[in-house]
């Protein structure tokens, strides 16, 4: 499936970004500028199910197989650095070794679900879709304004079959044996998805890892200062 796609700046490098589930490009709204002003041309996707993009026949075809089959089918091959965050670390770590950029950054990425998510195949998620500006505010107190307009926005153009479909799908063979490229793994404070255990395991098999201290999940939003602190040296 081509992707639906949003562009920042004009510079030769390339930029990738891969937002996570129930999201689409917009989360990228801070991200992408600064990348530009960098000197990158920024590239980002809304996944099969979100945004503007496609939606699947079923809950089977939101597998991470497609979604990264999608990338590829999308994005170019060899750009300077790919991002994803969440499932969109998930789907890039997928497709990884056919997109070839010279550096990846995984922010906070499912590579493994909960038990309690995966056991409730996926309705914490299609859930969370008909949750008010105010519990999503609460749960996300850092957030600015825009980006709570943004969240209720891409909620309600989500398809949360996809959700059904990620929690039949993570497990342990998504989990990255190696970094294939030179790799950051960049982590919330504390992460329910990445546990220190999980952190140790990934240091051995050649990702760095920095955590964002004090960051939710959605560290770009959460502190989007530190968030970029933490990428200093990869981007």
């Amino acid at each position: 499936m081509l992707l639906n796609t949003c562009t920042w700046g004009s510079g030769d490098r390339i930029a990738l970004l891969v937002h996570g589930i129930m999201s689409d490009h917009r989360t990228w709204r801070r991200v992408g500028p600064a990348l530009a002003e960098r000197g990158y041309r920024v590239v980002a996707v809304d996944l099969r199910g979100h945004g503007a993009s496609g939606r699947a026949a079923g809950a089977e075809g939101y597998s991470p197989e497609r979604y990264a089959d999608d990338l590829v089918e999308t994005l170019p091959v060899g750009a300077e650095l790919a991002i994803g965050h969440s499932l969109g670390g998930l789907v890039l770590a997928a497709a990884v070794r056919r997109l070839a950029p010279r550096r990846a950054v995984y922010v906070d990425p499912a590579w493994r679900l909960p038990a309690e998510v995966v056991d409730l195949r996926g309705e914490l998620f299609a859930r969370a879709k008909s949750l008010g500006r105010g519990p999503v505010a609460m749960l996300n107190p850092r957030w600015e304004e825009e980006d709570l307009d943004i969240e209720m926005a891409t909620r309600t153009v989500w398809d949360e079959r996809s959700a059904h479909g990620l929690a039949d799908s993570v497990g342990e063979r998504l989990w990255p044996a190696e970094p294939v490229v030179p790799s950051l793994v960049a982590l919330a404070d504390p992460s329910f998805l990445v546990s220190p255990e999980d952190a140790r395991q990934l240091k051995e098999r050649g990702f760095e890892v920095r955590t964002v201290i004090g960051a939710g999940h959605t560290i770009h939003r959460d502190d989007f200062d530190g968030f970029m602190a933490a990428l200093e040296e990869w981007i």
